[in-house]
């Protein structure tokens, strides 16, 4: 049950401060690491694509299986000093996995500036949480960018950390995101990352493939409850979810357009290159910044459905083995 009330506290810090400045994040450690690593797995492996896919397989191997190896370790020396001291540890990681305060406070960000400033400072606002160009997105584009990343990133930043700590604690959690933070790096399928990132991309889509589904099953019940058209959002999910290069992302996409009743996706320009996608959704009304809050309030309760489900899970099958 340790594992439990850590996770119940962590998401409860999550909601009560974020992710502060002034701590130090491991996600922020697994980022400057990756970059350290990059330079000399690439020289240490030929230039071939075959070569830069196996450095690549190095990195997607060792940092995850470096984290949760680090992470046990680093629980087990603090139970040793005292269970206490364990417990409080595990804590604040299960609180660092989780990211739906700070998913929040960003996308408020941009609704700010799009209802009270410019629309060039909603689109600097939205450039810190999306990865294509916002140069010269229209204030339906900057909108439509932060719907969809509200959406997929409430599994990525939600759900998934949550189920994988469940399962094996924060080590876990951890693990999950290195897998994680390496794809957001280096899984692009551009002419630097092709061959490099590709390990680090099919582990990603593998590890968030139950996660991703369950994910948008929790933001259709939370559509119904917070007033949005949790049939619309099931229906769009069943038609659209697999509109998307990714197997995971359009999955919550596609619950969280048809709950909106607005069309998502479609063409985005990436690096300066316009890439053709399918849209998600009908377009049953325009987009407007307003969506961003009932983006917000579907997370919110769908995290919450999230963990407290996996949560009685857990405790009805601790109590069934005791």
């Amino acid at each position: 049950m340790n594992i439990a009330a850590a996770a119940l506290l962590g998401f409860c810090l999550d909601l009560a401060l974020g992710d502060p400045a002034w701590m130090p994040h491991p996600v922020v450690g697994m980022g400057r690491l990756i970059a350290v690593l990059e330079p000399p797995l690439r020289r240490l492996f030929p230039k071939s694509s075959g070569g830069q896919l196996a450095a690549g397989a190095v990195l997607a191997a060792v940092l995850p299986l470096g984290t949760l190896a680090v992470s046990a370790l680093a629980l087990w020396l603090c139970g040793r000093i005292h269970p206490a001291a364990a417990f409080a540890l595990e804590t604040v990681w299960c609180w660092q996995a989780l990211a739906m305060r700070g998913l929040r406070d960003e996308s408020r960000k941009v609704y700010n500036a799009l209802t009270g400033a410019t629309l060039d400072d909603a689109r600097r606002a939205v450039s810190r949480i999306v990865g294509r160009d916002t140069q010269a997105l229209s204030a339906e584009g900057v909108t439509k960018a932060v719907v969809e990343t509200v959406a997929e990133n409430f599994s990525d930043g939600v759900v998934a950390p949550a189920f994988y700590m469940l399962l094996g604690g924060a080590p876990l959690a951890l693990c999950y995101k290195a897998v994680n933070t390496m794809d957001s790096m280096v899984g692009y399928k551009n002419d630097r990352y092709l061959f490099f990132g590709r390990a680090a991309a099919r582990l990603d889509d593998a590890v968030n493939y139950l996660p991703s589904r369950l994910a948008a099953l929790y933001l259709i019940a939370a559509a119904s409850l917070t007033g949005q058209n949790g049939k619309n959002a099931l229906r769009i999910w069943r038609r659209d979810r697999r509109n998307h290069a990714s197997p995971n992302s359009a999955q919550t996409e596609a619950a969280m357009a048809g709950a909106l009743g607005v069309q998502l996706a479609g063409p985005a320009s990436y690096f300066g290159k316009r890439v053709e996608k399918p849209t998600i959704g009908d377009v049953l009304r325009p987009v407007e910044p307003a969506d961003i809050l009932r983006a917000n309030h579907m997370m919110y309760m769908a995290g919450a459905l999230c963990l407290l489900g996996w949560i009685g899970l857990r405790a009805a099958l601790w109590g069934w083995m005791h």
